[in-house]
């Protein structure tokens, strides 16, 4: 079986630049999964040979649907560096094309040992293993395994809030380009307010990753708990907040995204 780092190997085509493949296997509601392509963006720029420190800050913003099956081109630049901390930045287009279909910013941190404190809790949830697996219909879910806590009942829900428990499907240690992936396996909120299925793409996303790459690497391949929330939902937008937690209890990481919500076409048959 494919899995996701499979598809997010980076052929180095001249300096900086990199050629990749929109895997449909990794295919959303039409265009390639937003996780992915976020995934695939800081993986680009964690493998420029200049890149030094830890992933900690990753910002997307998706311009264009990019077509399964597509070869895709990556551009790294570093934008400044410092003693601990760089901002780097990688555009993405569909070979052949000139007009971006994603860009990312993204901060890595050459980090060290300070004071620690934890404001949110970890909320109570049952083991993953003892929970039936959610796979809607789309491709990138058959290779996710994903256990639904509270949140599943899309379209019915009076509240805004769910509680899931994902892993990438594959054997791989959890490591930042499968953090950037699973914050995004959350359905739009928009799907527990309008009264049917609508495509809700999502315009742009923000991962903070606290946890050091050692820590990611200690949850080895067991699942992270995404706690999410909308925050509001109106004019066309939607917006969600995630707290990523390990199963001993760790914030891992947050996220944020803001989601277009498509106008109803009768024609379109949604």
């Amino acid at each position: 079986m494919i899995t996701l780092h499979d598809t997010l190997a980076l052929e180095a085509i001249g300096l900086d630049v990199y050629r990749s493949r929109a895997d449909p296997a990794f295919e959303g509601a039409g265009s390639m999964f937003g996780g992915w392509t976020a995934a695939l963006l800081l993986s680009a720029v964690l493998k420029n040979p200049a890149a030094s420190g830890s992933a900690s800050a990753v910002t997307v913003n998706f311009l264009k649907p990019i077509p399964f099956g597509s070869d895709l081109i990556l551009s790294t630049q570093r934008l400044g560096n410092g003693r601990f901390i760089s901002h780097w930045r990688c555009d993405l287009t569909v070979e052949g094309g000139d007009e971006l279909a994603a860009t990312a910013l993204v901060v890595l941190v050459n980090r060290f040992d300070t004071e620690q404190r934890t404001e949110p809790q970890m909320p109570e949830a049952p083991a993953p293993e003892s929970l039936a697996v959610f796979r809607p219909p789309f491709a990138f879910y058959e290779h996710t395994d994903t256990h639904y806590v509270l949140g599943q009942e899309w379209f019915k829900q009076s509240g805004t809030r769910s509680l899931i428990w994902s892993r990438v499907a594959s054997d791989y240690p959890l490591d930042p380009a499968q953090l950037a992936f699973l914050c995004d396996v959350n359905p739009p909120r928009a799907f527990y307010v309008i009264d049917g299925p609508r495509p809700c793409p999502t315009i742009t996303l923000s991962l903070y990753i606290y946890a050091s790459d050692d820590e990611l690497a200690a949850c080895g391949h067991d699942f992270i708990l995404s706690d999410t929330i909308g925050t509001r939902i109106g004019h066309s937008l939607a917006g969600a907040k995630s707290n990523l937690w390990s199963r001993d209890g760790a914030l891992l990481a947050t996220t944020e995204q803001l989601q277009w919500i498509k106008i109803r076409d009768a024609k379109m048959g949604v």
